[in-house]
């Protein structure tokens, strides 16, 4: 089963995997697949801050797969949580899936300008240079939709496109203090197995009772 271990100690709040995962799966303004949560313990001056990496959990019993009338939300070979956006409605603990309202207009369509009459609009940038959505990653099209319809939801693949093709999932890849680590965790000899042996875990709202694919190990 696929697993992401996230090393708190590691972690430095640096948000390059938000960063990463909107750039290579098309992420719209104002959503996001890869986020963080961020606490403040205690009572100044004896305050304590705490980062949390967050994205779908990827859950053994995902509760979104649970109530699925449609079979729009689904396991893959891997263990992955799919969907078929034209179907799915979300039913996730963890509030990380998004929904592409129907009536927003698109960022890259905006005809608003941050100073008028001075700076070009996403507009008409994209009409200047041919390029019709900016940042385009079209390896996203392999198993979903480059952009998302709107009216329809979305979520985390934890990059199943790259994984499909022995890849990690770019935030994995792309963080600069190596805090994220990919694996298998039916294969005891994988890293992210060993550091689950090594570690204790915490994953979260186990109350939840969906056993997460996402741990947390050591504190930030």
């Amino acid at each position: 089963m696929a697993a992401v271990v996230i090393l708190q100690d590691k972690c430095v709040g640096c948000g390059a995997c938000s960063i990463a995962c909107k750039k290579e799966n098309n992420v719209d303004t104002g959503m996001f697949w890869s986020h963080h949560q961020v606490y403040l313990n205690g009572t100044f001056p004896d305050v304590q801050f705490e980062y949390i990496p967050t994205m779908c959990n990827h859950c053994t019993d995902a509760a979104c797969v649970r109530v699925c009338p449609t079979s729009a939300m689904h396991k893959d070979e891997n263990g992955l949580t799919l969907h078929d956006p034209n179907k799915c409605m979300m039913a996730c603990p963890y509030d990380v899936i998004n929904y592409n309202k129907p009536n927003v207009d698109r960022s890259w369509d905006s005809t608003k300008t941050i100073i008028s009459d001075c700076t070009s609009s996403a507009k008409e940038m994209q009409e200047k240079t041919g390029e019709p959505v900016p940042y385009y990653n079209a390896d996203r099209e392999a198993t979903y939709p480059g952009i998302r319809e709107k009216g329809t939801v979305e979520k985390c693949t934890m990059c199943d496109h790259r994984v499909k093709n022995g890849l990690e999932p770019y935030c994995v890849t792309i963080c600069p203090a190596e805090a994220r680590v990919f694996g298998d965790l039916d294969d005891p000899t994988s890293k992210a197995s060993l550091l689950l042996s090594k570690y204790e875990s915490k994953v979260l709202k186990p109350e939840a009772g969906t056993h997460p694919a996402v741990h947390y190990v050591r504190s930030y």
